[in-house]
């Protein structure tokens, strides 16, 4: 254990990181009711998502690596045609490029997306 915690003095790293308050950022509403609340690194991105009730995120793909992880709630997850009912302590890894939709049904959901590279749509649409 200590090997993960310890590490080569000569590659720390000799910038500061950066603190984030995500939930006090005005959300990105890509469709009604879903907000995206993301946070980006040098390689990676974190985008926390809230789901009203009812709401969709239709099916899409893109060349990043995506996981999904339930905090709170439960959502329907479609991937790559096969849906699941997915809840807390609940993770889809998915691969670049499949097919993959989510949606909520009477009740809301955080859903925590990470992307490895940062997913460039939600890029963009933060500099919009």
């Amino acid at each position: 254990m200590s090997e993960y915690f310890g590490g080569d003095a000569a590659t720390q790293a000799q910038t500061a990181g950066t603190w984030v308050r995500w939930s006090d950022r005005a959300p990105i509403e890509m469709v009604p009711g879903l907000g995206f609340f993301p946070v980006v690194g040098a390689n990676v991105l974190v985008n926390f998502v809230t789901f009203e009730p009812d709401t969709e995120a239709p099916v899409h793909w893109h060349d990043e690596e995506q996981i999904t992880a339930v905090v709170e709630g439960e959502i329907e997850f479609e991937l790559d045609g096969e849906t699941r009912t997915i809840g807390r302590g609940d993770a889809v890894v998915i691969p670049s490029n499949v097919p993959h939709g989510a949606r909520s049904r009477g009740g809301t959901a955080l859903v925590v997306d990470v992307f490895q590279p940062p997913r460039q749509g939600i890029v963009d649409a933060m500099d919009a």
